[in-house]
């Protein structure tokens, strides 16, 4: 039988305890967080966070809350890896830049779809003004000469 991806008897150290060189044990904190097939979340977490400060925040937050503040912590982490200086800000920063830029562009596609429907509307307005005062003239001859 396996418990948190572990079999129970002969547990296989989790990441964060492999990480850490140590036992793990069988109400280790860690391990249903992150489990040995996927190093790499720990690794992060605890290179930004340290391992200690992941520890006490977990035990402070009720078993059902606790696998949204692993998944945070792991994007946060993995952000500040990328940018130690901004982190996930600076990615809502960027993606924030690109909305405005978007929006931007939306508004002038916007305004030159209307142009050119005015113009359209326009242009057939004067070329039905022309049909009907040709309509309209002695023995259909043009208004206009050249």
């Amino acid at each position: 039988m396996k418990e948190n991806g572990r079999k129970q008897g002969v547990l296989s150290p989790c990441a964060a305890c492999k990480l850490l060189r140590r036992r793990c044990a069988q109400d280790c904190v860690f391990a249903p967080y992150f489990p040995a097939n996927e190093p790499h979340k720990f690794a992060s977490v605890h290179k930004v966070f340290g391992a200690s400060n992941v520890n006490k925040m977990l035990q402070e937050l009720p078993e059902q809350q606790r696998g949204d503040a692993v998944n945070s912590m792991v994007y946060e982490a993995n952000a500040r890896v990328r940018d130690p200086v901004y982190g996930c800000v600076g990615a809502i920063s960027s993606l924030q830049h690109q909305i405005d830029s978007l929006q931007t562009q939306l508004a002038i596609a916007q305004a030159e779809v209307v142009h050119i429907r005015m113009r359209q509307s326009i242009n057939s307005g004067a070329i039905e003004m022309v049909v009907d005062q040709y309509h309209q003239s002695d023995m259909g001859e043009p208004l206009w000469s050249c």
